[in-house]
């Protein structure tokens, strides 16, 4: 697959579909991608092309994420019922595989999942997640808190990412994906956190 090229193509794309500040956001993201993929010494390109890509459904209607998720036989769990709008990770895993022929599981997995993460997620997974809840429009995302996450091994990265996402949404009282916790618990027992 040559990514470089379907950034490019991406790119133009969700600059016509995204709200400016969206767009910005996603660029934000790929740059982080990047910045992470290369201190794992994961694909950069790759990385970029995550960032570019994952919210390119963001602003697609509720009936339309719906009805793509209930036509590929996607369950849709009760969250997701009541907040159609997280479904746009699986969306877009579906159209860049059937609009424009990605293959890689690793790829679509990161894209379909980087909204609620999940349990054993690939190294890609983690960086599109990491990348896209510390990207420096984040409030939290302090120049102070990104130097101390690069000091820490991806796992280690990820767990306290997921961990301060979920104390986030926990202090405010909102709603978390179920997987959440399974995800802490998984982590935890790999890298050793109580």
């Amino acid at each position: 697959m040559d990514y470089k090229k379907l950034t490019k193509e991406i790119k133009t794309e969700i600059k016509k579909t995204l709200k400016k500040s969206r767009y910005e956001h996603s660029i934000r993201v790929a740059k982080m991608c990047k910045k992470i993929c290369k201190r794992f010494n994961l694909d950069e390109e790759i990385g970029y092309f995550l960032g570019v890509a994952h919210d390119m459904c963001k602003y697609y209607s509720k009936e339309d994420l719906t009805n793509i998720v209930q036509n590929h036989g996607i369950e849709i769990i009760q969250i997701e019922k009541e907040r159609p709008a997280l479904l746009h990770g699986p969306v877009a895993a579906i159209l860049l595989k059937e609009k424009y022929g990605v293959e890689d599981d690793f790829v679509l997995e990161a894209i379909y999942n980087h909204t609620s993460g999940k349990v054993g997620m690939c190294d890609y997974s983690k960086v599109l997640f990491i990348a896209d809840k510390i990207e420096v429009g984040r409030p939290q995302s302090t120049k102070k808190y990104r130097k101390a996450l690069f000091k820490l091994s991806l796992d280690k990265m990820t767990y306290a990412v997921v961990k301060e996402n979920y104390d986030f949404l926990t202090n405010k009282g909102w709603e978390i994906y179920p997987q959440t916790l399974a995800i802490l618990q998984d982590l935890e027992k790999r890298v050793g956190e109580k």
